[in-house]
């Protein structure tokens, strides 16, 4: 799932700018992308039910994501922890350009 995964985000979300990221200790995220001063951070899996990783959460804290999103071709939506959601490949496809609400502060 990860290359055109990866393809269709960024093709959907339209960042300013996007990279690749990994540390030397093995922490990575599939894409961190920046939008309007925002840092969106992407990690694609191919589970049902994607967890938070420690990389994810190491991702978070470094990089100071504004939000982290977990894509997986499942059906459901669900919230991982603060500022880290998990959402659905096809909802993202649907969404088109509209895809562009995940730069936005998720709801508390």
């Amino acid at each position: 799932m990860h290359t055109p995964a990866v393809g269709i985000l960024a093709k959907a979300l339209q960042p300013d700018e996007a990279y690749c990221w990994a540390t030397h200790q093995g922490a990575e995220l599939d894409l961190l992308l920046f939008k309007h001063g925002r840092r969106l951070g992407v990690e694609c899996k191919r589970k049902d039910a994607p967890t938070l990783t420690p990389s994810m959460r190491i991702a978070l804290n470094d990089l100071k994501l504004d939000r982290l999103v977990v894509v997986y071709p499942g059906e459901r939506r669900y919230t991982l922890a603060d500022r880290a959601e998990v959402i659905t490949l096809a909802e993202i496809v649907a969404a088109g350009g509209g895809a562009a609400s995940l730069f936005k502060k998720p709801r508390r």
